[in-house]
């Protein structure tokens, strides 16, 4: 285990973007072909997304549950673009609706709740999703996300898992801004480990034992993480960042603010 695995650098300054879908592509589409599905209810986010979600009265879209293979909850819409997240979420149960969040498959003001956990540094060209979770919110409605921060802050992980960027946060609140959506609430969130040699450990054997790191992931570590998760500690607008690593944040949609493509 000689590889060096305390790279800074963004990946976007060194991949295309056919390079970045090509790495989420095969790393997720590995992750959901093995997974366990969990329910929503072992999350810590659940209590606040079940409140959410009743008071959108069933006008909810989650964007991909990220790189948290699990049921998304029942009444909703899921959008999936890899055929196999779509598929096992289909097989249970879950309505889902094949496309990508740049130019999403739905109605203006279709929707009270969006929901969008790890996936913003995933995607090329942020602006375009966010004027899309905005046409698509209705005036009022709130957007559930959660991104990392810092680009100093960047790592192995990072690059490994396909992000594109960290965020800093003011640029990450002015983003939000342009298109309509106000932090109302925010947490720290994540369950990247805090050891860095653990990571690099976990790193290693994706690289050089894809299959057997796949499967310890969601049959020991997801279900460890699960049971040692915090309790989610939402405060008003938002939390003091400095040295936290990813930020959960709940923003409500202004009326009348859609801003032009």
């Amino acid at each position: 285990m000689q590889e060096d695995f305390t790279a800074k650098r963004p990946a976007a300054a060194l991949r295309s973007a056919e390079d970045l879908r090509a790495v989420n592509r095969d790393f997720y589409d590995a992750l959901w072909r093995d997974a366990r599905l969990v329910p929503p209810q072992r999350f810590n986010t659940w209590p606040l997304v079940r409140t959410l979600a009743a008071e959108g009265g069933g006008r909810w879209l989650e964007v991909a549950p990220g790189l948290r293979p699990r049921l998304p909850l029942a009444g909703g819409v899921c959008l999936e673009l890899s055929p196999a997240a779509a598929a096992q979420l289909r097989a249970r149960g879950a309505q889902v609706v094949r496309g990508s969040a740049a130019r999403l498959p739905f109605a203006d003001d279709a929707f009270e709740l969006v929901c969008a956990c790890d996936i913003l540094e995933h995607l090329e060209d942020d602006e375009a999703v966010l004027a899309e979770f905005s046409r698509i919110a209705a005036p009022g409605a709130r957007l559930l996300l959660s991104v990392p921060l810092h680009p100093e802050r960047w790592n192995a992980f990072d690059d490994f898992v396909g992000h594109c960027r960290r965020y800093e946060t003011p640029a990450l609140l002015a983003l939000l801004a342009r298109h309509g959506f106000a932090v109302e609430r925010s947490a720290v969130y994540g369950m990247q480990p805090r050891s860095s040699r653990l990571l690099d450990l976990g790193l290693w054997f994706l690289i050089h034992q894809r299959r057997r790191a796949i499967w310890w992931y969601n049959r020991v570590m997801m279900p460890l993480a699960l049971r040692w998760q915090k309790t989610l500690a939402l405060s008003r607008g938002m939390i003091e960042t400095e040295g936290v690593d990813e930020v959960l944040l709940l923003c409500r949609k202004a009326a009348a603010t859609r801003q032009p493509v």
